[in-house]
């Protein structure tokens, strides 16, 4: 079956447990790895990360009214600032950071309920949006690749990886024919691809069994709790407004993608990461914030529904909360495996940032047009692929936000043609009146 003729299962629909088992799992192993590596350059523990997400996940679905289908884990931006209060003034203190960004991001969230999300059609227009949406998925196209082809050697130098690209080949190529199946096959190629890439890594002796053996079957995870620290405080908890802007364009790839428009519903999205991020601060996990791995795979199953993230939240909060032996088994999943389903997810994502371009029918006769998705594609995908951040002062402002920036302010500066500013005013004036969730 061709991929335009496949089953859409949309947002509000709902599967039977049989097929709801299986995609839920797909998210949760699709989420694993990014999600688990944020504890472990921090020090904090990975299973309670892992447990987090799926608790905040919940929360965000409960938030939401179970409308946005999008799943929650740990978030990149905060790595330097808790290691760095981590080190000077322990992990305790940095948690404290941790819990007030995520009342940052309820705070934000109370502004926008104020003020309206009208604003956001004038300051994200289709050009700048769909340009993001690309520099979301190009500008993690590095880490896709390090994880496919590269290793890091005895002498601690990074080197090409060969067996590990065609694991990761098999893995990407396995992926690409899975999902253009029909039946239950096509509605979970990632998970399957990974577990045809596992056990080719376990035929190439690839696979690390001992963590697992050692790991036991039912265990609670080493919880962590804030100790109030203003400095931790002043580091971490502004961060979140960097992140803001991450959640925003991931929000509107998901609507996108999904083909509902959740701009007036940003308010309660934000709220749902805030209180997921709050609560995994006081268990002592990282902050969290959706996740373009999730979307990813939503664009390539087709597969929309909430009832689906239900099941991986689930799953998290077991295998992460009650079961050491199943966080291991699957963190024994080597590197290249990952890396070579990550190339198609992360692709997709940008896909559909092309496709915007094309529904939306944006015009790169425009001048202006071809301005905005210019500089924003290439000082975005820069960024993000050569690990650039702008220092600014004790932060940093990654590439998707600098980007994103830059395009508002190119967005608001560049003069309008006419035509289109007499469009865009009548968008606003829709806007206005839409009603706010």
């Amino acid at each position: 079956m061709h991929r335009h003729e496949r089953e859409i299962i949309g947002v509000d629909d709902r599967v039977s447990v049989s097929r709801a088992i299986p995609l839920g799992i797909q998210h949760m192993m699709s989420m694993f790895g990014s999600t688990v590596l944020v504890p472990v350059l921090t020090g904090l523990d990975p299973n309670v990360a892992i447990m987090c997400s799926g608790i905040g996940t919940i929360c965000y679905l409960l938030v939401t009214r179970n409308k946005i289908p999008s799943y929650l884990g740990s978030s990149f931006a905060f790595i330097s600032p808790i290691v760095i209060i981590g080190a000077t003034r322990g992990l305790n203190a940095a948690l404290s950071g941790v819990v007030v960004a995520g009342l940052v991001f309820l705070a934000v969230a109370g502004i926008i309920k104020l003020v309206g999300t009208g604003w956001l059609d004038r300051l994200l227009p289709p050009v700048l949006v769909a340009s993001v949406m690309v520099v979301i998925g190009v500008g993690l196209s590095a880490t896709a690749a390090k994880m496919a082809f590269q290793t890091t050697a005895a002498d601690g130098t990074t080197v090409f990886y060969g067996l590990g690209a065609i694991i990761a080949a098999v893995t990407l190529f396995a992926a690409v024919i899975f999902s253009s199946m029909g039946g239950l096959i096509g509605t979970v190629p990632v998970l399957l691809a990974i577990i045809l890439g596992y056990l080719v890594s376990l035929a190439c002796g690839l696979v690390d069994f001992q963590p697992v053996i050692d790991a036991a079957w039912i265990g609670l995870p080493t919880f962590q709790h804030p100790v109030w620290d203003w400095g931790a405080i002043a580091l971490i908890g502004p961060v979140a407004l960097v992140v803001v802007i991450e959640h925003i364009g991931h929000l509107l790839a998901v609507g996108e993608i999904v083909g509902k428009d959740y701009r007036p519903m940003l308010p309660r999205s934000l709220a749902g990461d805030g209180i997921s991020t709050v609560i995994s601060g006081f268990l002592g996990g990282p902050p969290t914030t959706t996740y373009a791995e999730n979307i990813g795979v939503m664009s390539v199953t087709r597969v929309y529904s909430t009832q689906v993230f239900w099941y991986a939240a689930g799953f998290a909060l077991l295998v992460g909360g009650f079961c050491p032996k199943l966080a291991a088994l699957i963190r024994s999943i080597p590197s290249p495996v990952m890396g070579g389903v990550s190339l198609l997810l992360f692709g997709l994502i940008a896909s559909n940032g092309l496709r915007m371009f094309v529904t939306n029918k944006v015009d790169f006769g425009i001048n202006r047009n071809l301005m905005i998705a210019s500089v924003v594609i290439i000082l975005g995908v820069g960024m993000e692929t050569s690990g650039i951040s702008i220092p600014i002062g004790q932060y940093a402002l990654p590439g998707m936000a600098t980007s994103t920036l830059v395009g508002i302010i190119m967005n608001l500066v560049l003069p309008m043609p006419p035509a289109e500013k007499a469009a865009d005013g009548s968008e606003d004036s829709e806007a206005s009146t839409m009603p706010e969730e």
